[in-house]
């Protein structure tokens, strides 16, 4: 394949815009306010994100490179099809059961990350443990996106796949690194709109390529592979099932999504916006289910690719570009490339953030330096953005298994983090001991599972596994639902035995080594106060947010509503009325 210049083209014109609109957004943050706010302006873009950019920023996160490439692939494989395209519904589920229940109470506390409640409650240790599920699940996510990045680029204008990967990490670790939520927020409208614009442009040319079968046929009968369509078999409905459940209870306790849930004017503003973002995924997987059907709907012997077919060459993965390729004229598949790239950022550098984030505020900040100045903690984000960036793009280039690698630690944000915050917002009494058995309990059901990706046997063997072709069994059992269960009752099971324990005098206080039980006002757990921030939030839930911009560190950590959030709903009203 020659090198075609016109596609290097139009990459560094798509970069160079997403770059300068980036650049822009980190002025306008230096811009706001004083230096005394920064590090929150950079976590959660001082709470003034709009309806719109919010919308667009929260959609983005979640509509990128696996998104629209996955969505595709999942349509083209024969025996899998759309039945199996869980990501659409599943992460638009997963954003309106976020709105409706975790989105309120998380950003009327005035939290600035996932973390903060966690710490709130379990202390700074369980706040620590719970970081690394979370930082695996952000790393692994961007090391796989850089990677599918550079394998889209190099199908199609043959461009080294190690060089795409490098310039497209570094420019998005370079604006998220001076502007940091602004600019990812800004750059995420940029990049929603070229993915629309691209990938809507080349369906119709794809669609009318001569080696194209009306998809409306192929839909319901098999022409050239099984219909696109697919089917769930029985033996699968519990596999299928158990997937569904991991992509919509799963996909909510992520720092990318709270990120934008937190930086939202108001609390009320925080659950329009997913609901916004649910209705923009289901939008932007039309096209790529669109492509997806193509591919499935093409005799690939009557085109310059040839046969045999994606799928026989084992590159159904890359459907997507090689449609884009193969079946649209030159212009516009270099247009679509240019859209997919922009999708693969928005997404990269959401989680680049979020992971500098957490480590910043709740492992550097509220673990060992809590009286930090803000310009350190601004330097400790700086600093963590271009590691983590760093990590992701090594991890891209080097590490043979990255999806593996990402489904196990996706995983484990569904049966760790998952039930720990439903037992942090919602089931009172839970405490250290039980969250730190939920923890383990949880972890052990699922490495005990196995892996196919990595190649882990399981040691448990469940009904219905079946070894796959490099005899690695593979589970039918939906035993991540089971994990994520047994980790929610054990929390809540270990933490009321703990504290009928120490309270009813069986066990000594001297025994409550965690300060979980007898000593819950210790310097191990974090209160309100040192976790939010007394001017950015009103009680008024339909008011917008015009924060103060202080200089001093004791009001950065204040927060009158988050002392009077607990059992004060009935009086939000009242003071509305007021």
């Amino acid at each position: 394949m020659p090198f075609h210049v016109e596609g290097l083209v139009a990459i560094v014109v798509f970069y160079l815009a997403i770059l300068a609109v980036g650049i822009w957004a980190a002025w306008k943050t230096k811009n706001t306010g004083s230096e005394g706010d920064r590090s929150e302006a950079i976590i959660v873009g001082g709470r003034d994100i709009g309806l719109l950019v919010g919308g667009f920023t929260m959609t983005a996160t979640w509509v990128g490179g696996g998104y629209i490439n996955g969505t595709a692939e999942a349509v083209y494989v024969p025996g899998y099809g759309l039945a199996w395209a869980q990501a659409p519904i599943g992460y638009s589920l997963s954003l309106i059961v976020g709105g409706l229940f975790f989105a309120k109470p998380m950003r009327s506390k005035g939290y600035v990350t996932m973390l903060d409640p966690f710490q709130q409650i379990y202390g700074k240790r369980m706040g620590g443990l719970l970081f690394i599920p979370a930082l695996m699940g952000e790393m692994f996510w961007a090391a796989a996106i850089f990677s599918a990045l550079g394998a889209t680029i190099s199908v199609i204008i043959d461009i080294n796949i190690n060089i795409s990967v490098i310039i497209s990490a570094l420019i998005a670790t370079m604006y998220t690194l001076v502007g940091g939520l602004y600019s990812v927020a800004y750059t995420d409208v940029v990049q929603l709109f070229c993915i629309f614009l691209g990938l809507w442009i080349s369906v119709p040319f794809a669609m009318s390529h001569p080696a194209v079968t009306d998809i409306g046929l192929t839909a319901v009968q098999e022409v050239y592979q099984a219909p696109w369509l697919g089917t769930i078999n029985s033996l699968d409905i519990y596999t299928w099932l158990d997937n569904f459940l991991l992509l919509t209870l799963g996909g909510i306790p992520w720092q990318a999504y709270f990120q934008r849930v937190l930086s939202s004017s108001s609390a009320t503003y925080a659950q329009v916006l997913s609901f916004l973002a649910a209705f923009g995924c289901l939008v932007m997987a039309l096209p790529a289910i669109l492509i997806g059907a193509i591919g499935a709907s093409t005799a690939w012997n009557e085109t310059d690719y040839g046969p045999p077919d994606p799928m026989t060459k084992k590159e159904a993965d890359m459907i997507l570009p090689i449609v884009l390729q193969y079946l649209c004229p030159v212009y516009i598949s270099f247009f679509g490339l240019g859209a997919v790239s922009a999708a693969v950022m928005s997404s990269a550098d959401s989680s680049i953030l979020s992971a500098s984030s957490m480590f910043a505020r709740n492992i550097y900040q509220l673990s060992f330096r809590q009286n930090a100045s803000d310009k350190e903690i601004v330097w400790v984000m700086r600093i963590t953005v271009f590691l983590f960036g760093a990590s992701a793009t090594a991890m891209a280039l080097l590490a043979s298994s990255v999806y593996g690698l990402w489904y196990l630690s996706s995983d484990l944000v569904y049966i760790i983090i998952f039930p720990q915050l439903l037992c942090v917002l919602f089931i009172k009494g839970t405490n250290t001991y039980g969250a730190i058995a939920g923890y383990f309990f949880g972890l052990l059901l699922r490495i005990t599972g196995g892996e196919p990706y990595l190649y882990l046997q399981p040691l448990i063997y469940y009904p219905g596994c079946y070894p796959d072709e490099n005899n690695i069994y593979v589970q039918r059992f939906p035993f991540k639902t089971l994990a994520m269960l047994t980790s929610f009752f054990t929390n809540i099971i270990v933490s009321y035995l703990a504290k009928y324990l120490f309270e009813s005098g069986t066990l000594p206080p001297k025994l409550d080594f965690l300060d979980a039980v007898v000593s819950r006002y210790s310097r191990e757990h974090m209160d309100k106060a040192t976790l939010v921030k007394s001017d950015n939030i009103v009680l008024n839930e339909l008011a917008p947010v015009n924060p103060r911009h202080s200089l001093t560190l004791s009001s950065t950590f204040t927060n009158k509503e988050a002392f009077n959030y607990v059992d004060s709903s009935p009086d939000l009203s009242n003071t509305e009325d007021n």
